[in-house]
């Protein structure tokens, strides 16, 4: 690590490789830190992206990070309505289950190949300002030793739990509401079908559901999210999941290869995800689904607006949060509506008992639907019976 550069990235994920990938290539000096020893491990991540939204970004699909290409959907209630769509006949396209520590390695690659300084086992511990009180660099600890790096800007792609952003005086604190308590086990020697991501909802994961995503043959992805407010005593997220699997027969007799757990922000967005000297990217700036839980498009967005912005304030040598605005107004513009939405209709979602959540699905299963997303379930439930729920009330 040089003593001195334009921009620090603190972060190693999706969002923070595509940050540091795309001011490198605008010709900006960037460092790239991982406080993990590995970049992509261990994982906290169910592992699936849509094939439509890595176009978006640019992100040509490599088998060596494909472990599943999944053709549609499968959704389950604990009273047993069963919705299966088949989205693939349409377009063609419709996503993967990832080997996400492979992903996560291929970006952070490409963000090498445009130029920038990658270092893992440097954890940022605080950041520094100078006399005026302007952010002017990072304090990184690596293999032991403590360094003081100076930049003009700094990129928070730390986490939902994000400390570079509290550290800076960004308020990133969340309710209980807003906050899903996760495990997942990667299993073998399951007998599940191989091209469907499934959800089963329902008291079997209180105010979030369980998901098995497809890794391979017999192989998957095997977990479920527990709002913040419904975790009882000796009844936390595992307690339900090893509940479920025992009493799923193809899940039962199989082995857990893997085991990992974490939290995941569900609220829609903050209010600002940029300050003089300093950017919010991914998680960090709270652009995970709230209804779904997933972001790793959102992570990947986020951060190549927030890089090609940056790119901007490097030839203009101007990181004032008035010259970030661009990125604020696209990643926005994308993005915040739906997850505005998506946090009231997971308001609605969490407080349903099984037996109208057994009638929604139930309801979607006769409706010919051609992809299942939040607002085609919405649009269907509008419908057909507006009388079973009100998501926007």
């Amino acid at each position: 690590m040089k003593d001195r550069y334009d921009i620090v990235v603190v972060g190693a994920g999706p969002a923070g490789s595509m940050a540091a990938k795309h001011a490198a290539l605008g010709g900006a000096n960037v460092l790239l830190i991982e406080k993990k020893a590995e970049i992509g491990a261990p994982l906290r991540c169910a592992e699936g992206v849509s094939k439509r939204r890595l176009k978006e970004v640019g992100i040509e699909p490599d088998p060596m990070w494909i472990s599943s290409e999944i053709r549609g959907t499968i959704m389950r209630t604990v009273g047993g309505s069963y919705l299966k769509v088949d989205e693939s006949w349409k377009d063609g396209e419709v996503g993967y289950v990832l080997n996400r520590h492979l992903f996560d390695k291929f970006v952070s690659e490409q963000a090498a190949e445009a130029g920038a300084d990658v270092v893992v086992r440097a954890a940022c511990t605080g950041v520094i300002r100078d006399n005026t009180g302007r952010i002017s660099g990072v304090r990184v600890t690596h293999m032991g030793e403590t360094k003081e790096i100076g930049c003009d800007c700094i990129v928070a792609a730390d986490g939902f739990e994000s400390q570079v952003a509290r550290w800076a005086g960004i308020d990133t604190s969340l309710s209980l509401n807003d906050i899903d308590s996760c495990i997942q086990y990667t299993m073998v020697d399951v007998d599940i079908v191989q091209d469907y991501c499934e959800f089963i909802l329902g008291s079997v994961s209180p105010g979030g559901y369980v998901w098995i995503f497809p890794k391979g043959k017999h192989s998957a992805n095997v977990g479920l999210g527990i709002q913040g407010t419904k975790i009882e005593p000796g009844r936390g997220p595992k307690y339900y999941l090893d509940k479920f699997i025992e009493s799923d027969p193809r899940l039962k007799n199989g082995s857990v290869v893997n085991i990992a757990a974490g939290m995941v922000s569900l609220c829609p967005g903050l209010e600002s995800a940029a300050e003089d000297g300093i950017v919010l990217v991914g998680d960090a700036a709270r652009v995970i689904d709230p209804m779904t839980g997933g972001g790793i498009y959102h992570a990947l967005m986020t951060g190549m607006h927030a890089g090609e912005t940056l790119a901007e304030c490097y030839l203009k040598k101007d990181y004032s949060k008035e010259s970030f605005k661009p990125y604020e107004e696209i990643w926005r513009g994308k993005i915040m509506k739906e997850l505005q939405r998506n946090w009231k209709i997971k308001e609605k979602f969490v407080d349903m008992d099984d037996r109208t959540i057994d009638e929604l699905i139930e309801v979607a299963s006769h409706a010919e639907m051609e992809k299942v997303r939040v607002d085609d379930m919405v649009k269907v439930v509008k419908e057909r019976c507006p009388d079973i729920v009100s998501l926007y009330k």
